[in-house]
């Protein structure tokens, strides 16, 4: 395994904050809380996700891309990329 870079540490930390939220959803439907509170904490467990995922793809191509493709504009390319990325899913 390659040494663990900022985006998948990142992607990690992410991932087990979401672990907890659904941990805590859990508990929260278990204790019949509000359906509207429910909901609320699934929608930011989805952001957490999203956001570990986008981690994700930056890893991939800032790594794994650059690896296979050598082309002398590939960070400004890739930078496009991920800007749209964030943009959609936002």
């Amino acid at each position: 395994m390659s040494s663990m870079n900022d985006e998948k540490k990142e992607a990690i930390r992410l991932l087990k904050t979401s672990r907890g939220q659904i941990e805590g959803i859990i508990k929260m439907i278990e204790e019949d809380r509000y359906c509207i509170d429910v909901t609320t904490q699934i929608m930011s467990t989805q952001a957490i996700l999203k956001k570990a995922n986008m981690k994700i793809l930056e890893q991939h191509m800032k790594h794994c891309v650059k690896g296979a493709i050598n082309q002398e504009e590939i960070d400004s390319k890739m930078k496009e990329i991920i800007d749209v990325l964030k943009r959609m899913n936002k």
